[in-house]
């Protein structure tokens, strides 16, 4: 389906189904990307605007040059945005959380460290 590996179109599509996001429901749309490649970039429409119509929900992807990988990035944005809407948990989140508790830890080691060669 999108330029990516078989495992994460089925991770995108499980997501999408557990979300219940159908592709009826999404209204797509290609736009002028912008950005670093020049004249390519100015005359294709690699760009995508992705709208899911029951909540409303918007997304426009132009990082990539290729119109398949922002379509597959499109979709992974607006599942994360709708999931976020319907208080589930956000990967974004998570991994916030995660580098917190991470930079907490080392923060109390080097605490420990050093604070007895103070004694």
């Amino acid at each position: 389906m999108f330029p990516v590996s078989l495992e994460k179109n089925r991770e995108l599509r499980e997501r999408m189904d557990i979300l219940g996001i159908r592709e009826e429901d999404l209204e797509e749309k290609f736009i002028r990307s912008s950005g670093s490649g020049g004249q390519k970039v100015n005359k294709t429409s690699t760009g995508v605007y992705l709208k899911h119509l029951p909540t409303g929900v918007e997304v426009k992807w132009m990082t990539e040059r290729s119109q398949g990988l922002n379509r597959f990035f499109a979709r992974r944005a607006l599942a994360n945005r709708i999931e976020k809407l319907s208080g589930g948990t956000d990967p974004e989140a998570m991994n916030i959380r995660k580098a917190r508790r991470q930079k907490a830890r080392r923060q109390k080691r080097a605490r420990l460290k050093y604070s007895k060669g103070d004694l």
